[in-house]
Parts: structure tokens; sequence; C-alpha cells
């Protein structure tokens, strides 16, 4: 897979985004680095990679804006680094559209894993397995769910009659609770069946993105349960 992976990546620091490209670059990953927003807008527009590395605080056009400029045009998978694991930068990027974060400074190891994990569930939300490593197989066919129409083959949602556009992140989320409606799952359950977390992991990611999906899919659809997780109303 690295070997045929093109990595944008948009770091203001020189020695932080020369480092983390030829440590990239080791891996077999091909890395266009570029170092503010503006730049790594238009790169994004003319190369087209398979992942973005946005830095938050960049100059000219921040992390956060270009990955909502990113998401308005593209479902490419989206990291936001972050020096401050607390800060509302954090949640400002996955609420932008971001997929995962990874807190500065971080090892270049621990990055090339949380990259190949996100494009391993891209391919599979893409249509590839619907067996996850480790987690749970969306039955085949058309599920309802009221007005909700989640078709686990072709990768299609539709509420009342109308097409749901949803990023890969947002359908294996979906595809989790759907294949066990009425049954609560709880956040490191979906931190490690969506994002394949063989670790711990922010349960920020996983709130944010049921709070996106809920915009998308009705808000009294997916059930908070306090204290356990979260649940698809059957």
């Amino acid at each position: 897979m690295a070997d045929q992976t093109h990595v944008l990546f948009v770091e203001d620091d020189d020695v932080i985004r020369e480092a983390t490209q030829l440590a990239l670059e080791r891996d077999g990953f091909v890395v266009t680095a570029m170092p503010d927003g503006l730049s790594g807008l238009e790169a994004f527009r003319a190369d087209r990679p398979d992942i973005a590395l946005l830095d938050v605080m960049v100059p000219g056009l921040d992390g956060v804006s270009l990955c909502r400029r990113i998401r308005d045009e593209s479902t490419v998978p989206v990291i936001m680094l972050s020096a401050r694991a607390d800060s509302i930068d954090v949640v400002l990027g996955l609420e932008a559209g971001a997929d995962d974060y990874v807190t500065k400074p971080f090892d270049g190891a621990v990055l090339v894993a949380r990259i190949r994990a996100v494009l391993r569930r891209f391919g599979h939300a893409a249509g590839g397995d619907r067996l996850d490593e480790g987690g749970s197989a969306a039955p085949g066919g058309v599920l309802s769910f009221g007005d909700l129409e989640v078709d686990t083959e072709g990768m299609e949602v539709r509420r009342a009659g109308q097409p749901v556009a949803l990023t890969p992140t947002e359908m294996r989320l979906l595809l989790e609770f759907s294949s066990a409606p009425g049954t609560v799952l709880s956040r490191d359950k979906l931190l490690e069946r969506v994002w394949d977390y063989g670790w711990g992991g922010d349960t920020r990611v996983v709130d944010v993105h049921v709070q996106r999906l809920r915009t998308k899919i009705g808000q009294d659809r997916i059930e908070t349960v306090r204290g356990f997780g979260y649940k698809l109303k059957a």
C-alpha cells in the first residue's frame, strides 16, 4: 500500500516538515510537503493525494480552514496534527471534517501506523471487505430504520428517499451501528472497530463523528446512553 500512497503534508516548521517527510519517504510513501495552507490547497487540487496531514497552526490558511476546503471538494482522509492534546483545535479539526488527529511531538512509527490505519478503513468503506480486522461484519442488503435506508452492498445511504453523502469514516461508523441496532456500543469499542485503534484513543473522536453523523441521518436516530456509549434506534 505505502509505495503507492501519496501524502500531502502541510507543516510550517522547517525541521519537523523535512524530518517527517524523510521518515515517510523511508517507509515508501510519496510526499508533497508544503509550508502553509494556501500552497497546501494548491497542491491538493493539483495532485489529488491519497491522504492529507495538516498541522493546525500554519500561516496563510490555517489547518482547520484548509480541512474544511478539502472536505468541500473531496472525501480524501485527513489527519490533523496538533501540539496540544487538550486544545479546542482538536475538536475544531474533527468538526471541520478530519478523520483523526495526532499530537505533536509524535514518533514517526506511530504516525505511519495511524496513516495506515486510516487508509485501511477507507479502503473497506470504499467497497472492500466488509469484515474489519477485529471488528464486525455488516449484514448484506438494504437495511431500513424508519426513513433511513443503508445499502451495505452498494455503500449508499438514503433518508426519506434522498441520498445522504457520508465520508468513509462516517459510513463505517453507521455500518457498525446498523449491524447491531438497539445494541449499545461503547466509545472504546467504536474506536477499536472504526478507527482501528489497538490502543487507547481519544473518545472525542467518536463523539464528534457521532454528532456529524446525526446531522446527516437525523438527530434522534442515534441515542446516547449515558455512561455506556451510543446505540442506533431500531
